[in-house]
């Protein structure tokens, strides 16, 4: 995500629902030799699903409305409306699973840069502040897939300014990217990414507090083997 946790206005729905405990943010992305390629985002509370259960039989918690079944729904639907609005983008498809507490979105983009459009627009109907600003690009020439990552403060002071009871919620919270693709890695840049054992897919994984005070960093550069 244009920073992430990693989207979609439904998010901004069952975030709510995340006050219960831990959540995971997971972006999944595959990248084709031509530029082209599939992206899932995936919003996990399954963790926390039975406290999750428990919140949803309440109209309000720490001050927060706790959205309905069907204020959720739409909202998915809604974003799911304007990513087929979007440029590039296709087969837009979704799940919404109410006994585990999982929300996903995924699609299919004609080429990387059709990203850098869908982040702004997940943040625009988000409404909330990213930790940073994400930017992709696909060198097709020498195969080399790049995400320039820049922090903003932004969401920090968006973060101070919370109570201390919903600071809570983000201490075990994380945000995980993967990358696959193709063909062989030949190298990744970012030292806290893992290469698989194949060397065809690269990990990153954070906790989001860290992304939020800007102690890690989401850039990388992966070279592909010509």
């Amino acid at each position: 995500m244009q920073g992430h946790i990693k989207l979609y206005y439904f998010l901004l729905t069952i975030l709510v629902l995340s006050l219960s405990g831990c959540f995971e943010v997971v972006e999944e992305m595959v990248v084709k030799r031509d530029g082209s390629g599939q992206m899932t985002v995936t919003l996990n509370l399954s963790q926390s699903k039975t406290k999750v259960a428990s919140i949803m039989l309440l109209d309000s918690i720490n001050g927060y409305k706790v959205p309905n079944k069907e204020t959720i729904q739409q909202g998915l639907h809604d974003a799911v409306a304007n990513l087929r609005k979007t440029p590039g983008i296709s087969k837009v498809s979704q799940r919404l699973d109410f006994d585990n507490y999982i929300a996903s979105i995924s699609f299919s983009f004609s080429k990387v840069a059709d990203l850098n459009v869908v982040n702004k627009l997940i943040y625009q109907k988000l409404k909330v502040k990213p930790t940073g600003e994400s930017s992709y690009s696909y060198q097709h020439a020498n195969h080399l897939f790049v995400r320039n990552y820049q922090y903003s403060s932004e969401a920090k002071q968006a973060y101070q300014k919370l109570k201390s009871q919903d600071k809570e919620v983000f201490k075990k919270a994380t945000y995980t990217s993967i990358y696959r693709f193709d063909s062989p890695i030949l190298f990744q840049r970012n030292k806290e990414a893992k290469l698989s054992g194949s060397k065809k897919a690269v990990m990153f994984r954070a906790n989001i507090l860290d992304l939020i005070n800007g102690n890690k960093n989401i850039s990388n550069q992966i070279q592909l083997v010509n």
